[in-house]
């Protein structure tokens, strides 16, 4: 079905959310730092299931408070937006940042989510956390190139680059052209997620602890987790962030380790996404 974009106010914020119909249960859609919810339609158009993707604060089309950008924030307006949408026993995934917050949020509502669909979360080990946080330092994201002339110029300029040219050509594509909004002076596109905006929302991950939430979590945990950094790239952003023990560490959860994949797995298989939400959905109807 044609997507709906609908505009939800969620814990204080208003928040995009793009909708497809289908049967139930429904699938809540998280997507990464400086990503946008047109980025799993090559996702949704391939489960039957009722689809609602979420721009989270910050990105996309929602709401663009002033940083700071904690990942705490994030989690607690995904499960607001849990209560708004009226979801009851849907399934949740999450991608990167997404997926953390989307597995507090399911902690943080439970009855609101039936299962939950990790996909290379941005989730430590416990010993990780607790460093003070820090929101005045530059991160590599600011210095991104905000404006453009058109999506085409911006697809066009990433097609044959790393990690760009190892995903799809339509999440390409939509990752593009859902991804910019006019410039305020009409010249041309800026990013619907600003350079200042994605940098504060990486440092965001320094202000909070989510393992007091996770381990509250019962419900069924799947993770999908690639390949982690290499000795040569240890900073390389297509390596998993994701703690090997994750999964061994929450109380309900299956690790799926997916070697021959980047941490950009949705934008490169969108298809093995959906067939794993596929499972997930017909347990749950089962």
């Amino acid at each position: 079905m044609e997507p709906v974009e609908r505009r939800l106010r969620a814990n204080g914020v208003e928040l995009a959310c793009v909708e497809r119909g289908g049967r139930e249960p429904s699938v809540l859609l998280a997507h990464a730092t400086g990503f946008h919810a047109r980025c799993w339609d090559a996702v949704a158009e391939a489960l039957d299931e009722r689809t609602l993707a979420v721009d989270l604060r910050g990105h996309g089309r929602s709401a663009k408070p002033p940083p700071p950008y904690a990942w705490s924030d994030a989690a607690e307006d995904l499960a607001a937006l849990a209560d708004a949408l009226g979801l009851r026993g849907a399934i949740g995934a999450g991608h990167s940042m997404g997926g953390a917050c989307i597995a507090a949020a399911a902690a943080l509502r439970p009855g609101a989510f039936r299962a939950l669909l990790l996909i290379d979360p941005v989730l430590f080990a416990p010993d990780r956390y607790g460093r003070q946080p820090s929101f005045e330092a530059e991160h590599f994201a600011a210095r991104r190139r905000n404006r453009w002339a058109s999506p085409a110029e911006m697809e066009a300029r990433f097609a044959g680059r790393d990690p760009f040219r190892r995903w799809h050509p339509r999440v390409l594509r939509d990752y593009c052209e859902h991804g910019l909004l006019p410039a305020p002076d009409g010249d041309g596109y800026e990013l619907a997620c600003p350079p200042a905006v994605e940098a504060a929302v990486y440092l965001g991950n320094r202000a909070w602890n989510p393992w007091p939430l996770l381990r509250e979590l019962r419900l069924p945990v799947r993770v999908l987790r690639a390949a982690p950094p290499d000795s040569r790239e240890p900073w390389s952003m297509s390596a998993s962030p994701t703690w090997p023990g994750l999964a061994d560490e929450l109380a309900n959860a299956e690790d799926v380790f997916l070697p021959e994949r980047s941490h950009f797995l949705p934008m490169e298989a969108p298809e093995l996404v959906a067939s794993h939400l596929r499972e997930l959905a017909a347990a749950a109807r089962g």
